[in-house]
């Protein structure tokens, strides 16, 4: 036992975007719900976001052993877009690491780590051969099986598998990715694969990050191992060490269950200002009667694209509330008005947020269906509600996460890549009438053994529980050699 104010000190850092700041908070309140000192360091805009726009501080508040800190990433707010994000990875590397570093020899941020929970993403940000060396624990926020086929870009190039020739190559199946004979197509690889230069730096960043990933003291998933069991069991012969804690969100709110705490069991943390008008509307719908539609924080599409999916949307007949975001739409084209259809249509069966409150969302009683971008919190939440899902991916592992939910989980179907009001009109009665009993079953089998993952002795609660006794022992050697 650890005397009075002698604990393992854990910072972690994540890359600054919602999914990635989202599910390691709720890593850091697992982690002070066993009572380790946290500190959260955070970028400086997105903590605002936060504090602005969720209940952090209340949340945290009640953990005397946790702290937020912030740091810059050298970004104005001119060039704070998706498209300069290789800008954003120079500035955190020449700007925010040799801060980080100052900081951590300075002992600006308390008592030296006992290890850092870095976002994979950025494992660069710390230089795990300079003083203090401390223990880097890799955070990876995106599904084990698009880190698993992350990890083979470098020989699919070497081999002549990449770059992928043209539309005629996309439907070309990937030879070589163990554990996924069959499944990859090209256009199934995760997004950067996709440009045809292999010394580009998206593509080079997405590849050396995983490599550091891989050299980490340890490497965390948020997933479960009877989701994606066989593509851990791959990972393990590269990192021995793998925590598979997921679902987080499920998996903190069981924890928090348990606990008496005025702020019950949920724990949101959003960047945008949720509209819970939503709720009530859906109190007003019939059971599994309205399909749900969000694209996440970052997906940005053309005003054609919007008005393909809003025809689509109200061409299917179905009741739909769709999320978007202030800048959801670039590049609108000046069409003079929103044809009367699509006016009435939402009128009669639609409603539109600018934020929704998606766990709430997800688990209410009248959702049949998610049309989603498939970013992997979206991902597992629709799978611990128990939604189907339509996925139409974009960027980075969404690719991947959305050929396994399809082809491989069948809890979904997969439109990659197409955008138009049949195909969206269709997909939609899809999920919610003509294919829903052959998804329904493993729909409903896989929220079950998410569930059972995050219970008592499940694997998932296990894997925590070793993580936090591993944090615990670091703490006791490192002690030790001191004395």
């Amino acid at each position: 036992m650890e005397q009075q104010g002698e604990v393992p000190h854990v910072l972690i850092f994540p890359f600054p975007a919602q999914g990635h700041v989202n599910s390691m908070l709720k890593l850091a309140e697992l982690l002070s719900l066993s009572g380790l000192r946290i500190t959260f360091l955070n970028i400086h805009r997105i903590h605002q976001k936060l504090t602005l726009h969720s209940d952090i501080l209340s949340r945290f508040s009640r953990f005397p052993n946790f702290q937020f800190r912030t740091i810059t990433d050298g970004l104005t707010p001119q060039n704070r877009t998706l498209g300069m994000f290789s800008d954003l990875i120079r500035r955190l590397n020449s700007i925010t690491k040799p801060l980080l570093t100052q900081m951590l020899l300075s002992g600006e941020l308390g008592p030296n780590p006992t290890c850092i929970i870095l976002d994979g993403l950025f494992n660069f940000i710390v230089d795990v051969d300079a003083q203090p060396k401390i223990p880097v624990f890799s955070f990876r926020t995106i599904s084990a099986c698009s880190f698993w086929a992350y990890s083979f870009v470098p020989m699919l190039i070497e081999d002549g598998q990449l770059p992928i020739k043209g539309e005629e190559d996309m439907d070309r199946m990937i030879d070589g990715v163990t554990g996924m004979e069959n499944v990859l197509r090209c256009r199934d690889l995760p997004s950067f694969c996709r440009l045809k230069d292999p010394s580009d730096p998206a593509l080079q960043h997405g590849v050396t990050q995983t490599i550091q990933s891989l050299k980490a003291h340890s490497l965390i998933f948020n997933t479960f191992e009877d989701l994606e069991g066989p593509i851990l069991s791959c990972l393990r012969r590269r990192c021995p060490n793998i925590y598979a804690i997921g679902p987080l969100h499920s998996l903190l709110k069981s924890r928090l269950s348990g606990e008496e705490s005025p702020l019950g069991s949920e724990s949101f943390n959003n960047l945008w200002e949720v509209d819970r008008s939503c709720l009530a509307w859906l109190d007003a719908q019939p059971s599994k009667s309205v399909i749900y539609v969000s694209f996440g924080s970052v997906v940005v599409m053309g005003d054609g694209q919007f008005r393909e999916f809003w025809h689509g949307l109200v061409n299917s007949g179905r009741r739909f509330l769709w999320v978007v975001r202030p800048n959801l739409v670039a590049g609108e084209d000046g069409e003079n008005g929103i044809p009367e259809e699509l006016e009435k249509g939402t009128k009669e069966r639609g409603c539109m947020v600018e934020w929704a409150p998606q766990e709430e969302v997800l688990a209410h009683e009248a959702i049949g269906g998610f049309l989603t971008h498939c970013g992997w919190n979206s991902t597992l939440e629709s799978i611990v509600a128990g939604v189907p899902m339509i996925c139409w991916p974009q960027f980075a592992d969404q690719q991947t996460n959305s050929r396994y939910v399809s082809e491989v989980w069948r809890i979904g179907v997969d439109m990659k890549d197409v955008c138009d009001r049949e195909t969206v009109s269709q997909m939609v009665n899809d999920v919610m009438e003509n294919k829903r009993n052959e998804l329904m079953g493993s729909v409903i089998e896989t929220a079950k053994l998410a569930k059972t993952s995050v219970e008592e002795g499940g694997s998932s609660f296990r894997d925590l529980e070793r993580m936090i006794s591993d944090i615990r022992l670091l703490y006791r050697r490192q002690r030790e050699a001191i004395h």
